[in-house]
């Protein structure tokens, strides 16, 4: 009995277009719903809102220097491919049912509760946690670029109070990490408030940073040293370091980049033509943001010695470099801060999104399925996803975090490219505005890229993979198993049946 709970799936239904009577402004009982207002555009937007961010600004220069060289570039191949597929079913997924539950949604049709749970749970990794690592990035950009008008935080009051080395937890002496907490109540109040003023927000951030972003590729060409991509990979050291190795082990970090893309997927519930524009937002951003990763990746290891450039801004490290790109530098700062700023704003668009889907199944109390009669956003998971990441952002250095993040995004995003062959197998019926071509292939490839960066990371991780697999399956059995609707309206089914005496 247990286990076929545990796999029971939500019915799937072709999801009624928008322009076709679905109701936009509540339900047809006339609950409060989320509202239907986002266009191709923006939806393409908020991927690149999610994606630029961390990978360029932190991440290329941390991978390059410490696990794969000039190979980062393949690194970034690597990981923009595992996530094309997973994309693709991604954009199947969303057109068929353009709801705010991302993977979690995706699994629990396909792959049953249990599943859809595990993902969940995953999920709070991906967004929650990641919105409160990049908060801490951006506090140390923030403070950096205050410093150039004798205007930066002291250590105390810009920090986290807390360090983690060699398995422990000790006291550094500061106070709180101010400037992350700042950012983190400032965009939870945007997403407060509407989806519709966050899109806009974003937009603008997006111009800023992408902008931002073409000018350093444009000013720096001519400063690429050809010999520092020499070798391109590195001979392989001891701990996975440079090598084939290396540049895998590489990919699973920067994956951290890639994170959010499917965020553009938990506002389908939102979108004015899901069927038509989810497609085009997924797979538009991704395009978008792979090609500016390889070529930055490329640019950065050409103007300095990949072993330099293993500190927290990179591209400005590398700019430092060289006096005649130093007011390249303030603006890179700049656009730095613009570009987390939209990833922490896409990231906590998106956990509230995931919890009030899981509310409305019951396996999350009702509270976080509560939507704000006037600005139609789930407000009180907005308010708590907004408390818990300040509190991370301000206490804790959460680079610890980084490769359980991407842990749990490669899951999800295995789980989508099975889900998306199981469905093809038992409801063929089913109108797929977008279709997968060669599915079996595209779907079995993508679920074994993603389980094999996974895997690299792991190896590292496991014991806090672990821990946070088994309060998981804590909070599922000691309240969502319990309150599951599904099992509900399925137990309500059974006891009207009558009795055959």
């Amino acid at each position: 009995m247990l286990m076929k709970n545990l796999l029971a799936t939500k019915p799937v239904e072709p999801a009624p277009h928008v322009d076709a009577g679905e109701p936009v402004e509540g339900t047809l009982s006339g609950e409060a719903s989320l509202k239907r207002v986002l266009t191709a555009r923006q939806l393409v937007m908020l991927g690149i809102g999610a994606v630029i961010g961390a990978g360029i600004f932190v991440l290329t220069g941390q991978a390059a220097a410490h696990y794969a060289g000039p190979a980062v570039v393949l690194s970034f191949v690597i990981a923009g491919i595992a996530c094309a597929f997973a994309g693709l079913c991604y954009a199947e997924f969303a057109s068929m049912l353009p709801v705010s539950g991302s993977a979690y949604s995706y699994a629990y049709a396909t792959l049953g509760e249990g599943v859809a749970w595990f993902i969940g749970w995953m999920l709070v990794l991906e967004y929650l946690f990641a919105a409160s690592t990049v908060a801490v990035g951006w506090s140390g950009y923030l403070n950096s670029f205050l410093g150039l008008f004798g205007a930066a935080l002291p250590d105390a009051l810009a920090s986290a109070p807390l360090a983690y080395s060699k398995g422990t937890l000790t006291f550094t002496g500061a106070i709180v990490n101010l400037p992350a907490v700042a950012i983190v109540a400032a965009i939870t109040g945007l997403c407060y408030v509407g989806i519709t003023q966050s899109a806009f927000v974003n937009s603008i951030i997006v111009a800023v940073k992408v902008a931002v972003i073409l000018l350093f590729i444009a000013f720096s060409l001519q400063f690429v040293n050809v010999d520092n991509w020499a070798p391109f990979i590195p001979p392989a050291e001891e701990g996975g370091r440079y090598g084939w190795l290396g540049v895998l082990r590489a990919a699973s970090i920067v994956f951290f980049a890639y994170i959010g893309f499917d965020a553009v997927s938990t506002a389908a519930g939102e979108a004015k033509n899901p069927q038509r524009d989810m497609p085009i937002g997924i797979l538009g951003s991704l395009a978008i943001c792979t090609l500016l990763y390889i070529i930055v990746s490329a640019v950065l290891t050409g103007l300095l010695p990949y072993s330099q450039l293993g500190t927290p801004k990179p591209v400005a490290t590398a700019l430092e470099a060289y006096p005649s790109l130093l007011w390249l530098k303030t603006l890179v700062e700049i656009g730095a801060i613009a570009g987390l700023s939209s990833v922490i704003l896409v990231m906590l668009m998106g956990q509230p999104r995931i919890f009030y889907t899981m509310a409305k199944d019951g396996l999350l109390p009702r509270l976080f399925s509560r939507v704000h009669p006037k600005f139609r956003t789930p407000h009180v998971s907005t308010i708590i996803v907004g408390v818990i990441a300040a509190t991370l952002a301000g206490l804790l250095p959460i680079g610890v975090l980084g490769d359980l993040v991407s842990m749990g995004t490669l899951l999800a995003f295995a789980t989508v490219c099975v889900g998306v062959l199981v469905l093809r197998y038992t409801r063929p019926d089913l109108p797929r505005p977008f279709r997968v071509a060669f599915a079996p292939v595209v779907c079995t490839l993508g679920a074994l890229a993603c389980l094999t960066l996974f895997t690299m990371a792991f190896l590292d991780n496991w014991h806090w993979m672990s821990a946070w697999i088994l309060v998981g399956i804590a909070v599922y059995f000691g309240y969502g198993y319990r309150h599951s609707r599904l099992r509900e309206r399925a137990n309500g089914a059974a006891s009207a049946q009558p009795v055959v005496r």
